[in-house]
C-alpha cells in the first residue's frame, strides 16, 4: 500500500540484524549511529506493523462472516469488524501524517521566542497571554516546558520571553505558530473604554542536536555579566549571566543573552541551545521558502512580519487568517484549549501537501 513504508520496514529489520552483531556492538560510534536510526524508524514502523496485523485480522473476520449462516455469529463478526475498521482508520491517518513529515521536521524539542510588538505595555501583556496559552497547551499534552530567558514588562507580561517545549510531536503541532499575532481589546490602562490593537511576534525554532549544527569555540566569544532584574543581593553580587556572540558564516552577528540567579553553567548551556536553534533556522530559511512554494504549505520561512492570527476579546473571537477559520471561544483558546485550532491547521496543511484543492475555511 505504501512503498515508502515497505522500504522503511526493510531498513528497520536490516538495522535490527546489525545491532545484534557483536562486531557492531563493540564499535561504539557505529552502534550509536545505527541505534539512533533504528529508534527513529521505530516510531513509524511500529504503527505500520500494527496496521498490517489489523488488515490480516479484518480479512479473517470477513471470511468468517461470509461462511456463517448463524445470525448471532454474523452479528458478532460484523461488530468486531466495525471496531477493527475504526482502529485501522486512525492508524491510516497517523501513518499518512508520518509520511508527510519531512525528516528535517522531526524534532522532539523546540525553542519558542515571543516578543512584544507595537502597543507598549499592552503588547507586553499580550505576549504574556501568548506564553500562558502555549504553556498550558503544552502541559495538557504532557510536554515539558522549560523557561530559558525573559525580560519582564513594566506593567506585567513580557517584553520578550524564550522557553523550550519537549515532547513527542511537539514540532508537528507548534510549527504553525511562527508569525505575527494581533490582539484587539480594551487595555487595563484605558480610561475611556476604547479598543486598542497591539501585536506580538512568535518564532518557533526546532532545537537541533550538536551533530546538526556544529559551533566551534573559535566561532564564538562570550562574557560573564551580572544578572539584572529581581533577585536581591545575590543577583547584585554574582556574575551569573552569560552573553554569547556568533559571527562566523553569518551575514550579521548573532547575540544571545541568558541570565539565571544562581548558575552560570546553566545560563551558558541555555544560551548555546538558543544560538544553535537560531543558526539552524537561518540554514533552513531558503529550504523552507522553496518547500512552501512547491507545496503551498503553511510552513514557510516563519517570517514574523506576517500576520497570522487575530484575537478579538470583545467578541470572544479568534481568527486564523491563513485558513480563514474563526472560532468564537477565545476565552478557551487563550487558556490553552487549542486542539480545534491546531487540528484545523494540520488538516489544511495535510490537504495542501497531498495536492488537494482545499481552500481556506473549508
Amino acid at each position: 500500500m505504501w512503498p515508502a513504508l515497505d522500504q522503511a520496514l526493510g531498513r528497520y529489520r536490516e538495522l535490527e540484524q546489525q545491532l545484534g552483531d557483536p562486531e557492531v556492538v563493540l564499535d561504539r560510534p557505529r552502534y550509536t549511529k545505527l541505534a539512533k536510526e533504528h529508534s527513529s524508524l521505530a516510531r513509524m514502523i511500529k504503527p505500520y506493523l500494527e496496521y498490517q496485523q489489523l488488515s490480516e485480522d479484518m480479512a479473517q473476520w470477513k471470511a468468517l462472516a461470509a461462511g456463517e449462516s448463524d445470525p448471532e455469529m454474523i452479528r458478532s463478526a460484523t461488530d468486531e469488524l466495525t471496531q477493527l475498521e475504526t482502529r485501522q482508520k486512525l492508524l491510516h491517518d497517523r501513518l499518512e501524517d508520518m509520511l508527510l513529515l519531512d525528516p528535517s521536521e522531526d524534532f522532539g524539542s523546540i525553542i519558542v521566542e515571543i516578543r512584544a510588538g507595537t502597543g507598549g505595555d499592552e503588547a507586553a501583556l499580550f505576549a504574556g497571554d501568548l506564553y500562558g496559552m502555549y504553556t498550558h497547551y503544552a502541559r495538557d499534552r504532557g510536554w515539558k516546558v522549560e523557561d530559558m530567558t525573559f525580560s519582564a514588562g513594566t506593567q506585567g507580561g513580557y517584553k520578550d520571553i524564550t522557553f523550550s517545549i519537549t515532547g513527542e510531536g511537539v514540532f508537528q503541532d507548534m510549527r504553525y505558530e511562527s508569525g505575527g499575532h494581533r490582539v484587539q481589546r480594551v487595555p487595563k490602562t484605558e480610561q475611556q473604554g476604547r479598543i486598542h490593537t497591539s501585536a506580538a511576534t512568535v518564532a518557533v525554532l526546532p532545537e537541533p542536536d550538536e551533530a546538526q549544527v556544529e559551533i566551534r569555540d573559535q566561532d564564538i566569544k562570550w562574557e560573564r555579566m551580572r544578572a539584572g532584574g529581581a533577585g536581591g543581593q545575590h543577583v547584585n553580587k554574582t556574575e551569573s549571566a552569560v552573553r554569547i556572540w556568533y559571527k562566523q558564516g553569518t551575514p550579521d552577528e548573532v547575540e544571545v543573552k541568558c541570565q539565571d540567579e544562581r548558575s552560570q553553567h546553566k545560563n551558558y548551556d541555555r544560551a548555546m541551545r538558543i544560538l544553535r536553534s537560531r543558526l539552524y533556522e537561518r540554514q533552513q530559511e531558503k529550504l523552507h521558502r522553496e518547500r512552501a512554494e512547491q507545496r503551498k504549505s503553511l510552513i514557510g520561512s516563519g517570517d514574523r512580519s506576517e500576520r497570522i492570527r487575530t484575537y478579538n476579546f470583545p467578541q470572544n473571537r479568534v481568527t486564523d487568517h491563513r485558513i480563514n477559520v474563526t472560532l468564537y471561544k477565545l476565552d478557551a483558546v487563550i487558556a490553552g484549549e487549542m486542539n480545534d485550532l491546531m487540528q484545523a491547521l494540520k488538516d489544511f496543511d495535510k490537504k495542501q501537501r497531498l495536492g488537494g484543492d482545499m481552500k481556506p475555511g473549508e
